[in-house]
C-alpha cells in the first residue's frame, strides 16, 4: 500500500530554498535583486551610475565620469549600509566603482 503525504511532509519553496545546500541560489538570488532594486533605493543616481553585478558581496557601479565616481567614493559606505538596510540584511560588504 503507497504511503499518501500528510501536510506536515509538503514544504514551500521558500523552505526549500532556505536548506544549507541552496545557499549558493540564494546568494545569485539576492545579488540579482540587488542590481533589479538599485534605483528604486537610489532613483537620483539613475543618470549618471549603473550596477553591473554583484561578487563575493561587493556590487560594481559604473559611474558616468570621475567627478561623480570621487563624489560617490566618498559615500560608498553609506550606499552600502542603505541597500543592506532596504533588504533588511547584510547582503553587501562594499561597493567598487568602475
Amino acid at each position: 500500500m503507497v504511503k499518501q503525504k500528510s501536510s506536515t511532509d509538503i514544504k514551500s519553496i521558500s523552505q526549500i530554498i532556505a536548506q544549507e545546500e541552496f545557499k549558493d541560489i540564494r546568494e545569485i538570488a539576492e545579488s540579482y535583486n540587488v542590481i533589479e532594486e538599485f534605483y528604486t533605493i537610489f532613483p537620483e543616481l539613475k543618470k549618471i551610475a549603473t550596477p553591473k553585478k554583484v561578487e563575493d558581496r561587493v556590487l560594481f557601479i559604473k559611474v558616468e565620469n570621475s567627478v561623480w565616481k570621487s563624489e560617490l567614493f566618498l559615500y560608498r559606505k553609506q550606499i552600502t549600509e542603505k541597500i543592506n538596510r532596504f533588504f533588511n540584511k547584510q547582503i553587501l560588504k562594499t561597493i567598487k566603482l568602475i
